[in-house]
């Protein structure tokens, strides 16, 4: 990852994945797809079962994210 103060506002940070990131992130995309695709093929869940799974995830997310900016 590579990240660059902005020349105009101190406190802001520009971040851009590099080549090796971007290369890390596609292995780990078609890693997740992969997963998701066997299991639909066979029969563990459906499209709409992941897509609930994932949803409920990013509300857990959100919700720790949530305590841990209250604490600090």
């Amino acid at each position: 990852m590579h990240h660059q103060r902005s020349e105009i506002d101190r406190r802001s940070v520009r971040v851009r994945l590099t080549q090796k990131g971007r290369s890390i992130r596609d292995i780990v995309a078609e890693l997740f797809a992969r997963h998701s695709d066997g299991l639909q093929s066979k029969g563990v869940l459906g499209s709409e079962g992941i897509e609930d799974i994932a949803s409920s995830l990013r509300r857990v997310e959100r919700y720790w994210t949530d305590q841990i900016r209250y604490i600090y």
